[in-house]
């Protein structure tokens, strides 16, 4: 298993923006593909951005497509997601990923998770 770590969270206004990283570390890296989950209080847990392990594929739930951007920088273990134009109803735990399976939208598919990071929008 990959072991991850969280971090670039914090409280920002409506429209503005904040990058989360994740920093892995285990070996083949590249090999995992990778997602960013999050759980708002009294939700479920709702998938928001996944890559290949090459990169060369991602996936953006609906509600963040436009303006959320994951990408990855392989040889720093590192898997980033770019959020703008923030709304309030961005806000949430943010959770990264990891899978050994090829990327999937679907939280069981992966077994390796960070411990999380708070995103919080105010209007």
């Amino acid at each position: 298993q990959v072991q991850l770590v969280e971090s670039g969270g914090g409280l920002v206004q409506a429209f503005g923006s904040l990058r989360l990283s994740c920093v892995a570390s285990g070996r083949t890296f590249s090999w995992y593909a990778l997602g960013w989950f999050r759980q708002a209080p009294g939700q479920e847990r709702e998938f928001v951005a996944g890559i290949g392990g090459s990169g060369g594929r991602t996936i953006y739930a609906d509600s963040v497509k436009g303006r959320f951007t994951i990408s990855r920088d392989n040889p720093r273990n590192t898997v980033y997601l770019q959020m703008n134009s923030l709304k309030p109803e961005d806000t949430a735990v943010y959770y990264c990923a990891a899978a050994q399976a090829a990327l999937s939208t679907n939280s069981r598919m992966y077994g390796s998770w960070g411990q999380g990071t708070q995103v919080t929008v105010s209007s």
